[in-house]
């Protein structure tokens, strides 16, 4: 296999428990997954990634891992795995895996014989640390210290997120082994690689100092612990060499706040993964605080993000894009900050992230512009980040309302509700009770009536994941370089895609009209997501809100 295989390509996340439920317990499943294969085919899908389905107690609904090697029952068998593998490769759809490895559930059989001995070799898988006080004040990324006392001994044991998520010891080189014997086990199974969760967080301060704190509770984000902490290159080396190395693994990693020298590492020439998410987007309007103290990113805030993230990596290495995933508000509820939510502002989106150079991550319901769900009250919701982020909020002085609203904008239950398949009572995604489910779903927002309208959101991302196969312009979408255009114009969202053919996208990212004047008379029209209004010869732009195109210039 080409050793780039992956490069080119458009990727799809799958978040299980809420796609498709094949046995009417309303949770979705392996099998639904598999039944969906086709739909995705259409889509035009060539990598899928799978949110965890191991087996979890699912205190952080399955980032909580307490067996590597199984399935969860919740999500069928292992059998059913290896089925929805076989079927994917028919379709030339490669399944990757989430790989959790920071951390394990504290139901996981090491953490249970460390606790049974907690003087013995698996006390030395985590971080069991003797102290007659908690041994600094760091707190942990769903609020509270990251430390929790061992029972019946002087010791604590470290958990930079829940405290039923024990942080596994990456100093211990059996740990270690443990970690790539499990790797190569499931990349022998036939999977093609993995998103990598949570894996700046295996490096750690081991002098275990406290910091600085400017809070009324003293403590500091586990993530300001990074600063101090020992190098992780040395880990990562030896991980790509020991697994994905061997096997040409995709891997897609999920890093925060890289250095331009940490950069070269991730994703250079000989990078240990083949790609890392561009979040800097998704940062945008934070300040550190917590939801309350966030503001949603302005068109020009887009614009300088997605143009800056593409000048500083483009020359080293390869970008996977995103407007949402299992960790974020639904994009069309977060990036539309002015004016109307609606199809032609979706596809101008779409269009922005699908087109930018790199390989697209589509989340589930994004193709067909999922927005933000209704919640009521704070037992609606099921996520533990959205329910500190909730008692955050209070603590900072925000009314019970207030706290709700800013929940609501920001909580990852917003894109973890069911996949809407239809407008049925239950949306075609099960025929007994979702999981979670808002009170009021947009039922209007569905598959099926979206497969009869072709100019649905829908039939608008595939022809976005077309244009990578297109016999003239794919070469160029998949490999081309991208080159900022009318970057003075506010609230325009240019760029070209050069390559063997010289593509123009221009997306005017607001509620009101403009006028831009192209270089060169428009040769092809080849996207356009609203109805007519230009033709080949056009040189001035009269561009409604939110009007988004791609075009071919004439020479």
């Amino acid at each position: 296999m080409e050793k780039y295989w992956w490069k080119g390509k458009v990727a799809y996340q799958i978040y299980p428990k809420s796609f498709k439920d094949s046995n009417g317990d309303g949770v979705g499943d392996l099998k639904g997954i598999t039944e969906k294969l086709d739909y995705l085919q259409q889509l035009g899908i060539d990598i899928l990634w799978l949110s965890p389905v191991y087996k979890s107690p699912f205190i952080d609904q399955g980032y909580d891992i307490s067996d590597y090697y199984a399935i969860d029952p919740l999500f069928g068998s292992m059998e059913d795995m290896e089925e929805l593998i076989a079927e994917g490769k028919k379709r030339g759809i490669s399944i990757i895996m989430d790989l959790v490895v920071n951390h394990c559930s504290s139901h996981h059989e090491w953490f249970q014989k460390a606790l049974a001995d907690p003087d013995g070799p698996y006390a030395d898988y985590f971080y069991f640390i003797e102290s007659d006080k908690e041994p600094n004040n760091w707190e942990s990324y769903f609020g509270g210290s990251v430390w929790e006392p061992v029972p019946g001994t002087n010791k604590y044991y470290l958990h930079s997120f829940h405290k039923d998520q024990p942080d596994l010891n990456w100093q211990n080189p059996v740990l270690r082994e443990e970690i790539y014997r499990m790797i190569n086990w499931w990349l022998d199974k036939g999977i093609a690689g993995f998103r990598i969760d949570a894996i700046i967080n295996i490096k750690k301060d081991l002098e275990w100092r406290s910091l600085p704190s400017d809070r009324k509770n003293g403590l500091v984000p586990v993530p300001e612990s990074l600063v101090n902490a020992q190098p992780i290159e040395p880990f990562l080396q030896e991980l790509k060499e020991r697994t994905f190395a061997k096997y040409n693994a995709f891997t897609v990693g999920e890093v925060f706040n890289e250095t331009d020298e940490e950069l070269h590492f991730f994703i250079g020439k000989d990078g240990v993964f083949s790609s890392i998410f561009d979040f800097k987007q998704t940062c945008l309007g934070q300040e550190g605080k917590g939801w309350f103290d966030h503001t949603l990113p302005t068109a020009e805030e887009l614009k300088e993000s997605i143009f800056q993230a593409h000048e500083r990596t483009d020359r080293i290495g390869v970008l996977s894009t995103i407007i949402e995933n299992h960790d974020e508000p639904r994009g069309v509820s977060h990036y539309i900050a002015e004016g109307p939510v609606n199809d032609t502002s979706k596809k101008a989106l779409g269009t922005i992230q699908v087109l930018r150079k790199g390989i697209p991550f589509i989340y589930q319901g994004q193709e067909i512009g999922m927005e933000n769900q209704v919640f009521e009250s704070v037992e609606d919701f099921d996520d533990i980040a959205t329910i500190n982020g909730y008692h955050v909020a209070k603590e900072a002085g925000l009314s019970e309302e207030e706290a709700l609203a800013v929940i609501a904008n920001y909580s990852r239950d917003n894109a973890r509700t069911p996949m809407q398949w239809t407008r049925e009572p239950g949306l075609g995604f099960s025929d007994g009770p979702a999981w979670l489910i808002s009170p009021k779903p947009d039922y209007s927002i569905n598959v099926e009536d979206q497969e009869k309208d072709p100019d649905s959101i829908l039939n608008y991302y595939r022809q976005l994941t077309a244009l990578y196969r297109h016999p003239l312009y794919g070469n160029t979408i998949r490999f081309g370089d991208m080159i900022p255009a009318y970057r003075e114009r506010e609230n325009i969202i240019a760029f070209e895609r050069r390559g063997d053919k010289r593509l123009l996208v221009i997306s005017n990212f607001q509620n009101r009209q403009a006028t831009l004047e192209l270089t060169a008379p428009i040769k092809t029209v080849v996207l356009n997501n609203t109805a007519g209004l230009f033709q080949e010869g056009d040189q001035v732009l009269e561009l409604a809100p939110y009007q988004t195109i791609v075009l071919e210039l004439q020479e």
